[in-house]
């Protein structure tokens, strides 16, 4: 990233590449905690984005967002092995044996609705779709496999990542809705690896896009100043072969871009 200073002020180049922040995971690898992104998400913002990654550890205190926001062109919120503790939206925990991240959670459940209010683009995958749900009081089903109606959307573990990230089932596309106008389509098939989903819709959000099941696999932020979409699918995955995922990264790109633009001097 290209920085010049002018009056002791720190100024974005004109040809400099968006800055994308990547929210990062806590975790154990041998003795050590790590924090950590998948190589899948850092892989499409560079190269269906031609953005910079920038990872964050969730450490800190409410002071950083602001520290935060002042270097996003962008936030990805992307997904993790981890759940959204269910204490977040009044529930308890039911299955002990699945991992948590408070340290995250307290990092993103505050970043999310600081980074909408400051018109930052956001977008949110998995783990950071429900982020989103929850941060703005929606509920989450901690087992929709157990659920009344629902299908199991589950990857089968014992299969190979191309079998697991599959395109397993269709979404149907809200028509008129932002993930329509990004991707043309009024279904497309997504693949499928969570085990939780939304149950009940944050106030301010909008569905754009259901499963066969009814479950929400799409979100925007209905009043958001700019760019904020999440899906519960995995997008990242083989993104430059597949039209409609990529068609969300260059949409969110794009508005990475104009925003990097919008506070550039002159």
């Amino acid at each position: 990233m290209n920085f010049c200073r002018q009056h002791g002020v720190k100024v974005q180049s004109r040809n400099a590449k968006p800055v994308v922040l990547l929210p990062a995971d806590n975790k154990m690898i041998g003795d050590h905690r790590f924090h950590a992104v998948g190589h899948k998400y850092v892989n499409a913002v560079v190269a269906a984005m031609d953005a910079l990654p920038l990872l964050i550890p969730s450490l800190g205190d409410e002071s950083d967002i602001a520290a935060l926001l002042e270097v996003a062109d962008g936030i990805l919120l992307p997904g993790a092995v981890s759940n959204v503790h269910p204490a977040h939206f009044d529930q308890a925990v039911h299955n002990p044996a699945l991992p948590l991240d408070p340290g995250r959670d307290g990092l993103t459940l505050r970043l999310i609705r600081a980074a909408v209010e400051a018109g930052i683009p956001l977008l949110g995958i998995c783990r950071g779709f429900q982020e989103i749900n929850v941060a703005y009081g929606g509920s989450l089903y901690q087992a929709v496999h157990e659920t009344a109606g629902m299908a199991d959307h589950r990857e089968p573990a014992d299969q190979p990542l191309d079998v697991q990230y599959g395109q397993i089932h269709p979404v149907n596309v809200v028509a008129g809705g932002l993930l329509a106008r990004i991707t043309g389509c009024a279904t497309f098939r997504v693949n499928s690896l969570h085990g939780q989903g939304i149950d009940r819709l944050g106030a301010g959000l909008v569905a754009e896009a259901y499963a066969p099941d009814g479950l929400v696999e799409a979100i925007s932020v209905e009043q958001a100043k700019n760019f904020a979409l999440a899906v519960q699918w995995h997008p990242e995955w083989k993104v430059l072969e597949t039209p409609a995922y990529l068609a969300i990264f260059r949409a969110f790109a794009e508005a990475c871009r104009a925003h990097a633009g919008e506070r550039l001097p002159g």
